[in-house]
């Protein structure tokens, strides 16, 4: 079975080409382009460099969230229209559980981390024990502070992942001697480690519709909840 997966989670965008076996070829870039600009033609590209046609493509997977807002819609929108085009199922992937799976071959506690804004991180934990990956608790934006007590839990390796990594490692003081930034080439989430998870799922029958396929994101924008202000709301 070949996939296309995609991430634009964040600042960088990536796209893959991936059957059970193998990455069959990767694009990343991390600029200041926006994604509307580099997905298409970073797929377009992918699919001819690999000498694989739209029609061989059997999947789409996306990291539908969290992540920021606006490259969350851009990647699902895109993955929507190529699996509406193609009549594909869609996999819908967690941006903090594809992170985990950049830390494959290890054994040790992944602590994904995206940069929340607003003195928050979006954050996920999971074990890895070689080619398996635990998941240990939700998808949640939770403070620095309520972070830190958190990985008090934990006496493994912890190591963070994503990119809010560097920002929490140097936010958070005094951090215990068993946790550990993740080595350059693994710390960002990309389109590979989508594809990985996303061949999880579908081995277990969870895939989507096109229709069905959504973001998920765990908090209102930032314009949405400064609304909710001025107007009272508190949900």
């Amino acid at each position: 079975m070949t996939i296309l997966a995609m991430d634009t989670s964040a600042k960088a965008a990536s796209v893959c080409l991936a059957s059970e076996d193998k990455i069959i070829g990767e694009f990343f870039i991390n600029t200041s382009l926006t994604h509307s600009q580099t997905l298409v033609p970073m797929v377009e590209q992918l699919c001819k460099q690999s000498d694989v046609p739209m029609e061989n493509i059997e999947a789409v997977a996306i990291n539908a969230g969290p992540g920021s807002f606006t490259g969350v819609r851009i990647g699902v929108a895109a993955a929507k229209g190529i699996a509406f085009q193609q009549n594909l199922p869609c996999v819908s992937v967690s941006t903090l559980e594809s992170m985990a799976y950049n830390m494959l071959g290890s054994d040790c506690v992944v602590c994904a981390l995206m940069d929340a804004r607003c003195s928050q991180v979006y954050n996920a934990m999971f074990r890895v024990k070689r080619e398996s990956v635990e998941r240990l608790c939700d998808d949640r934006a939770i403070s620095m502070t309520d972070l830190k007590l958190d990985l008090q839990k934990y006496t493994d390796k912890v190591v963070f992942v994503g990119d809010g990594a560097h920002i929490a490692f140097k936010s958070l003081e005094n951090l215990p001697e068993n946790v550990f930034l993740a080595p350059m080439i693994r710390i960002t989430q990309t389109a590979a480690s989508v594809a990985c998870a996303a061949f999880k799922q579908i081995n277990e029958g969870n895939t989507l519709t096109p229709a069905e396929l959504m973001p998920v994101y765990l908090r209102l924008p930032q314009a949405q909840r400064e609304l909710n202000k001025k107007l009272g709301v508190t949900k």
